[in-house]
């Protein structure tokens, strides 16, 4: 008979959890979240770094877990038929643009395969490889990759490079994923592609996130945007009421793309 779990372990199990929805919560936040002293949850995460559950940061901790996402090629069979749905509301919405910023991702190597469908000339730009050569299957696409350090598990280029080339250009419509959906806005979980994607929303007159309903609720490494009007989600359900009335206050719109 397997013995209770101790008083520790369990605590141990909700600093995991709380930490899944929220990987950068302070000391004192924990502390709060679990009901114990600032003291004991210090105690708790010096431990859990030390067996590679986590990383201590000044003042807090970072969850390994939400650090890094699975491969590209391992989330491209994940959630395909919202995917599917996402993208193609998305190229309905704004494949008549003159031109493009594209970021990378599973959802967005969907948009791209969609995409290549169009039969009129089109500019995009993308730092994504996987999303580069989607679209150059079609001859009236003008594809232009952008320079940078190849970062082979998101099949992306970032660095300074990627971020002082992307001031060349002012799109007007930028579409990109998403980690994670959170009241505080859209966060990415790979730091390289965090910087690239935060400089392609600066660069656009508009942006879009698209994002299946598993990000929702979710705050991944490095928070990306806030919340504004100039920034919209298409996604394949309803967020849950706390997201949803973040969006609305914010003035940011919601689309939801109908079902296979």
């Amino acid at each position: 008979m397997r013995a209770a779990k101790s008083r520790k372990e369990l605590r141990h199990e909700q600093i995991m959890s709380v930490l899944e929805a929220n990987p950068t919560l302070r000391v004192n936040q924990l502390a709060e979240a679990l009901g114990v002293s600032a003291e004991t949850v210090r105690r708790d995460l010096t431990e859990l770094d030390q067996i590679g559950r986590l990383n201590r940061t000044y003042g807090g901790a970072v969850s390994t877990a939400n650090r890094f996402e699975p491969a590209l090629n391992e989330r491209l069979s994940l959630f395909i038929s919202e995917r599917r749905a996402i993208a193609r509301l998305a190229v309905q919405r704004y494949a008549g643009e003159e031109a493009l910023l594209l970021g990378g991702g599973a959802t967005m190597v969907q948009f791209a395969r969609t995409l290549r469908e169009v039969r009129h000339r089109l500019t995009v730009v993308t730092p994504a490889y996987p999303v580069a050569a989607e679209l150059a299957a079609n001859p009236l696409i003008e594809v232009m990759v952008l320079p940078g350090v190849f970062e082979q598990q998101e099949g992306i280029v970032c660095g300074p490079e990627t971020v002082r080339a992307l001031d060349r250009f002012r799109a007007p419509v930028a579409l990109i994923g998403a980690s994670g959906l959170n009241v505080e806005g859209v966060s990415e979980a790979m730091l390289g592609a965090a910087e690239v994607y935060s400089a392609i929303l600066r660069t656009a007159d508009r942006s879009v996130v698209l994002a299946d309903h598993s990000k929702f609720g979710k705050r991944a490494l490095t928070l990306l945007t806030g919340w504004t009007p100039r920034l919209s989600v298409i996604t394949n359900k309803a967020p849950e009421p706390t997201l949803l009335s973040a969006l609305a206050d914010a003035g940011a719109a919601i689309d939801i793309a109908p079902s296979d």
